[in-house]
């Protein structure tokens, strides 16, 4: 019986932390894409991103992969490169440096012919975390940023 006690206790304890340790898929936007310095084969790009926590507690970062797509043609990928806490029920701005290979995206967006003000992106990766049971969150968010 003693055993049997300690088994339910032991169950009851692995449940709430498994609890405590969820946490639900952050956004992340494109704020701004700055060119730093290119020609048409290669880009040096600065890319600021916002994460924005839907959790009633904050979410410590250790990392962020991801993809970025413009108008549906890859465009960069890569790292962040430090950590950082997104507070509870808050957000969190950080810039990642990215080399990148413009020329497919820029083509499909001139051969429209039209003049753009905005053009769709997607963003697709995985939020690496700094502690807790489950290591990382995938996000997957399209959304629309504004040409200068």
């Amino acid at each position: 019986m003693a055993m049997r006690g300690m088994m339910v206790m032991l169950a009851l304890a692995l449940l709430s932390a498994c609890s405590l340790t969820h946490f639900e898929k952050p956004r992340l936007d494109v704020v701004d894409i700055q060119l730093l310095k290119g020609d048409l084969l290669q880009q040096q790009l600065k890319v600021r991103m916002r994460v924005d926590n839907p959790n009633d507690r904050e979410l410590p970062v250790r990392g962020i992969t991801y993809e970025l797509q413009l108008s549906g043609e890859a465009f960069a990928h890569g790292e962040s490169e430090r950590d950082f806490v997104v507070p509870a029920l808050g957000s969190a701005e950080f810039d990642v440096s990215v080399t990148a290979n413009a020329a497919g995206a820029v083509l499909k967006l001139l051969a429209g012919g039209r003049k753009l003000d905005e053009v769709e992106y997607r963003l697709v990766g995985k939020v690496l975390l700094a502690a807790g049971m489950k290591r990382s969150l995938p996000f997957d968010h399209v959304g629309k940023i504004k040409l200068r």
